[in-house]
């Protein structure tokens, strides 16, 4: 009772707010506000509370519903058996009045038989009810309950997932089926999502799944850096779940309940063999369940969202959103991350440091304190590299620069064709260094053949398309550079040679 008094001393007294209040005893504005409005129910002035002694305040506070102190003989409810029971699987409160009605014919009828026990299950525990908004929250989850989908051909059998989103306010749902609970199923969910819905929410309501969260705090969760993408893109606001308190998404738990009995139930006897039969099916479904008529409202969740949702919620942007790839690497001593088993090159001097990249068409986009650091084309080879000279150490790039400058140089000094032939070599690499070795050991021939016959093979490869070193070496070998009357020139050495006249025609008689 002690901080009750404290908390009413606080508000009426002290003129404090309610978070003021809620950081000043260490307890949650909840709290705070059940504290306030049980005074204010008990229809009890502040200035009174003063003169009563705990047990008086607190009995007026936590006063029982007179439904238990007046309890008669023909109509007398066991609550606690009641409570007991509806926590069986399928027990509900009507087939309980049924039972209750059999042994006491005189008793409640079911309206007031309903009413006396939430006034008594309300002093078991109290929550918040959550209000909400109209075009203010959307839910989102996956349903624990899955379908699948039957391979064709083998038989195999493969459950999917089925992602759910509803709107707070209209219950408005989507739902659709997934291969899996990936990020990149998880955000496109959400775009198809919001195509569907043609508008957005101001805020959205997660549970603590990785692709929504990359870690889980009461107060302070870190947000996926794609989803956080994703609602900047969208402009709505991330708004995760407690940590184990389902309570906080009880709205999306009651519609992945609903679309369990309304979806899955009615395919349970249906094969689909992929799963773009699959959505078909969902999606018209889904389209009756908000087409249905609630009960209580005499009105469809499709009525209610066009009515009250959608003209309070956010419009679509002119484009979708573009879902990226992200990853946090570490660069290494070579000045290369690793994305994907390819290795791309970065700046030298920030060896070391955690850097995060965007992989979006194609493009690799490096980041360092949010300062975009390098940019590459992606690699489609795993195990292949990507190095910008600019990235290099100065020695190393005085090596670099110093290793193209000589081989073209002597290239030169060979003559023109090798130049150019040089030059194509280098160029049709994916990084000039690849080029390095062949052009060396193209230059080498000249040691064994001499500029001038190099040159003119170089000359016969540039024409007919030859970068190979063995392509070259080849057509000096065979002399296919030399002028025509030299290839078809005798040996000089004839001394051994037989010649036709060697043979007489006695010798061949014999």
């Amino acid at each position: 009772m002690r901080r009750i008094r404290d908390c009413l001393r606080l508000y009426y007294e002290s003129n404090l707010s309610q978070s003021q209040i809620s950081r000043s005893l260490g307890i949650s504005r909840s709290t705070v506000q059940d504290y306030l409005s049980r005074l204010s129910i008990a229809s009890l002035a502040y200035e009174n509370t003063v003169s009563l002694s705990d047990s008086d305040l607190e009995e007026i506070l936590y006063k029982k519903p007179e439904c238990l102190a007046k309890k008669t003989n023909d109509k007398e409810m066991d609550f606690e058996y009641l409570h007991k029971e509806l926590a069986r699987p399928a027990v509900t409160l009507r087939l309980l009045w049924e039972e209750y009605k059999k042994n006491c014919p005189q008793g409640h009828q079911y309206s007031q038989f309903c009413w006396h026990y939430q006034q008594w299950s309300k002093t078991l525990k109290v929550y918040m009810r959550q209000h909400h908004n109209a075009g203010e929250r959307i839910y989102v989850d996956y349903s624990g309950k899955k379908a699948s989908i039957v391979n064709r051909f083998t038989g195999e059998i493969q459950e999917v997932e089925l992602f759910v989103m509803c709107w707070g306010y209209s219950h408005y749902t989507y739902a659709e089926a997934q291969l899996s609970q990936g990020l990149e199923n998880w955000i496109t969910g959400h775009v198809r999502a919001f195509t569907f819905f043609d508008s957005v929410p101001q805020l959205l309501v997660p549970d603590n799944y990785k692709g929504a969260v990359t870690k889980a705090h009461r107060y302070d969760p870190d947000v996926n850096t794609t989803y956080t993408e994703l609602s900047e893109h969208y402009g709505f606001g991330v708004l995760p779940t407690r940590p184990y308190r389902p309570k906080d998404k009880a709205k999306v738990e009651n519609s992945v309940l609903i679309v369990q009995r309304w979806i899955l139930a009615r395919l349970r006897n249906q094969v689909f063999h992929n799963i773009e039969a699959l959505n078909c099916a969902v999606k018209k479904l889904v389209n009756e369940l908000n087409e249905k008529k609630l009960q209580k409202l005499n009105k469809s969740r499709a009525e209610l969202f066009a009515e009250i949702d959608k003209p309070n919620a956010r419009s679509l942007p002119v484009e979708p959103f573009v879902y990226r790839r992200w990853y946090k690497p570490s660069i290494n001593l070579d000045y290369h991350i690793e994305v994907e088993k390819k290795y791309y090159s970065v700046p030298w001097n920030l060896y070391g440091k955690k850097v995060q990249a965007c992989l979006e068409n194609d493009i690799l986009s490096v980041f360092c304190n949010e300062k975009r650091i390098a940019l590459h084309n992606e690699l489609k080879k795993e195990y292949t590299y990507s190095t910008q000279p600019e990235h290099m150490p100065p020695k190393h790039r005085a090596v670099f620069d110093w290793s193209i400058a000589t081989v073209l140089r002597k290239a030169k000094d060979v003559g023109p064709s090798t130049e150019e032939l040089i030059k194509k070599i280098i160029a049709q690499k994916q990084h000039p260094q690849q080029g390095f070795r062949p052009s060396q050991g193209i230059l080498r021939l000249a040691m064994t053949y001499g500029n001038q016959r190099l040159e003119a093979a170089s000359q016969i490869a540039v024409q007919a398309g030859f970068t190979r070193v063995q392509q070259i070496s080849d057509l000096l070998k065979n002399g296919k550079d030399l002028p025509l009357e030299e290839c078809t020139g005798t040996v000089e050495n004839k001394s051994n040679i037989r010649g036709s006249n060697y043979y007489s025609e006695k010798d061949i008689t014999k």
